[in-house]
């Protein structure tokens, strides 16, 4: 039993760094210190007088970590079907056994690694930009780039394009920006809710609520995206013939 276990785990560490070579090269591990380029901008903003420590708390979520991860999260979700489409190498997917759909979870969930590991490492400079900030800032940062994510995925599926699917998810993030200044107005509807935002005639009871429907109802829609990537991907005789 336990060296079956263990077997299916080397196979799975096998298909996920494969999956990484084979979308983002044999540097695959530098990406995520891409999203580093965003605290260091402002560190030089701090060192040029520009700003000061520390940052305001709230903004820690969207406006640290939040940001730089949901760019990467649009980027690498593009290429999840959008870069076999553009390769022709999208029939080699519809040969594995048990469906093409173990191939699009399996890219998925390796791209979602280096996303993790840019959070983990945004965590980091956000502790000295503000040393007080709450915990929950890093998972609803994760939340909306996971979201952003799945739906670039998504996108690439229907669109069958990279970039015109990273310009569709754009727009759809500087939207919603917009609309909800990067969480600092906060809407349940968002994404990118912060419920450290506080609000006029809205009590703690009534916030609470709000997250945990946000919270929820976000990582439900995550999964409906992830269903209907797949459901589109499936679709190899159309698929096909536009590839």
């Amino acid at each position: 039993m336990m060296h079956k276990v263990a077997k299916s785990l080397a196979d799975t560490v096998m298909f996920l760094s494969l999956s990484l070579r084979l979308q983002l090269g044999r540097r695959f591990w530098l990406v995520p210190a891409l999203a580093l380029l965003w605290p260091l901008y402002h560190a030089v903003t701090v060192l040029a007088g520009w700003r000061e420590l520390p940052f305001d708390p709230v903004k820690v979520q969207n406006g640290l970590i939040g940001i730089p991860l949901t760019v990467l999260a649009i980027g690498l979700g593009v290429r999840v079907v959008a870069a076999e489409i553009e390769q022709r190498t999208l029939e080699v997917a519809y040969t594995v056994p048990g469906g093409a759909g173990r191939v699009w979870i399996g890219k998925l969930s390796a791209v979602a690694l280096p996303l993790f590991g840019a959070g983990l490492l945004l965590a980091i400079p956000a502790a000295v930009f503000s040393p007080r900030y709450s915990l929950s800032s890093i998972y609803g940062a994760f939340q909306g780039a996971a979201f952003y994510l799945v739906l670039a995925a998504g996108l690439g599926a229907f669109l069958r394009n990279e970039i015109t699917a990273a310009l569709v998810a754009s727009v759809v993030l500087g939207l919603n920006g917009f609309l909800t200044g990067f969480g600092n107005v906060p809407s349940r509807w968002s994404p990118l809710f912060n419920p450290l935002v506080v609000v006029k005639n809205v009590s703690e009871t009534e916030m609470l609520a709000w997250t945990v429907q946000n919270r929820i109802g976000f990582a439900l829609l995550i999964l409906a995206l992830v269903m209907l990537m797949c459901a589109r991907a499936e679709r190899r005789e159309k698929l096909l013939s536009m590839g």
